[in-house]
């Protein structure tokens, strides 16, 4: 016999008779909390809250580098190291870009007069070949040469007067401070603008001249030249003079010594300080 049937028992029922209408929902269980965790004892106060620059400080040190960051941080060294040199060499033309244009179209000017006097000098030297090559009597020519070449070597050696145009350059040093290096330079700018002779007071330049500090004055070739000290100088004026007038040039320096210059062009420069011709003691010539 089922339990729905009529008159079926089951192991609950009893003569208690069975609620009719639809069962009654049980209340649910009210959630019982769970109980709090016990926190251990302190053993001593709390820990006092960090500070907004401690935070930073404790988030920047010790410092944390990645690959990414140390990448980036040699790319900016090697752009650091790159601008400071463009720096420094810009810096080293800071004369020339301080200068007037007036100063900026001289010193183009004396470029271009040198360039002029190069080109000059590889034509004359090719004319001379060409003459070697096409001259009927080419042994003539060959001497003809030769003597006018020994000519101008006697007076690069100083072993010859020279006379022609130029400049003469006469520094005034009250003061006595004008250096042997100050006309050290004088000299090398003459040479360097095209001077073909020099002659400093009573001594003849030549390629071999050195000049020294002494006392009272400076010495050329051991010589001693006195105050005010005068150069003669043969070559193209127009070249001369603004090689020696050029920004932060010979006359600046010298004149920021509290020396005076006064450069005067002249048609005609006599040069006639000599030089004794010295004899080689082992040099001798290969046609011997």
């Amino acid at each position: 016999m089922r339990d729905d049937e009529p008159g079926a028992q089951g192991p609950d029922s009893g003569d208690a008779p069975r609620p009719s209408g639809p069962p009654r929902r049980q209340p649910l269980p009210e959630a019982v909390p769970a109980p709090a965790a016990e926190t251990p004892p302190e053993d001593g106060p709390a820990p006092a809250e960090l500070t907004g620059r401690q935070r930073l400080v404790k988030g920047l040190w010790p410092p944390r580098v990645t690959r990414a960051q140390l990448t980036v941080a040699v790319l900016l060294f090697v752009l650091g190291l790159g601008l400071a040199i463009q720096v420094r060499s810009t810096n080293d033309t800071g004369a020339l870009r301080g200068a007037r244009q007036d100063d900026l179209v001289r010193i183009l000017d004396e470029l271009d007069d040198r360039t002029e006097r190069l080109e000059d000098e590889k034509q004359r030297l090719e004319d001379q070949r060409t003459e070697l090559e096409n001259s009927s009597d080419q042994a003539e020519e060959a001497r003809r040469q030769t003597v006018e070449k020994e000519r101008q070597l006697g007076i690069l050696a100083g072993n010859v007067a020279a006379t022609g145009p130029g400049i003469t350059v006469t520094v005034q040093d009250a003061a006595g401070t004008v250096r042997a290096d100050m006309l050290l330079d004088a000299v090398q700018e003459l040479r360097a603008a095209g001077a073909e002779a020099i002659q400093v007071n009573d001594v003849r330049v030549v390629a071999g001249t050195y000049l020294s500090d002494g006392s009272g004055g400076v010495n050329v070739d051991g010589n001693k030249i006195t105050r005010p000290y005068r150069f003669k100088v043969i070559g193209n004026p127009q070249d001369l003079e603004p090689a020696l007038n050029i920004p932060g040039g010979v006359v600046q320096t010298l004149e920021k010594e509290q020396a005076t210059v006064v450069v005067t062009r002249e048609e005609k420069i006599v040069v006639d300080a000599l030089r004794p011709a010295e004899q080689p003691d082992y040099a001798r010539s290969s046609n011997e």
